[in-house]
């Protein structure tokens, strides 16, 4: 069984669609500009506990290696890491939900075309 769709039934779900694409819109601007944020945060003080590193000696006496003032910088700010990476997982998500929203658009869009192809027969 098929159900019929009406023309005003189409411009509702149109309208209701472009109040999620703005409110999508917006919520993405709004996570990449806190990502951003985040991730310069997190690359100074990275870059801070690097050259602290730098200037000390490991409990043997020798110099860190690079690979260890590296590890031991992403240790001292693992909060920062970790908040950074979630920061990203919420943008890769709103930019999904973004396309999600573009599909439904065209999937309405086509479901219009089909419905005035109808009313003209």
């Amino acid at each position: 069984m098929t159900q019929v769709v009406t023309p005003q039934q189409i411009e509702a779900r149109l309208y209701a669609l472009s109040k999620e694409i703005d409110a999508a819109h917006d919520e993405l601007v709004a996570t990449e500009s806190e990502y951003h944020r985040k991730k310069a945060e997190y690359e100074v003080c990275m870059a801070r506990s690097r050259m602290s590193f730098a200037a000390k000696s490991s409990p043997t006496g020798k110099n860190y290696t690079i690979q260890e003032r590296d590890d031991l910088a992403l240790l001292e700010n693992e909060n920062l890491h970790f908040d950074v990476n979630l920061i990203e997982a919420r943008v890769k998500a709103a930019r999904n939900n973004a396309a999600r929203i573009r599909v439904q658009v065209d999937l309405t869009r086509s479901m219009s075309a089909s419905v005035r192809t109808s009313l003209d027969l």
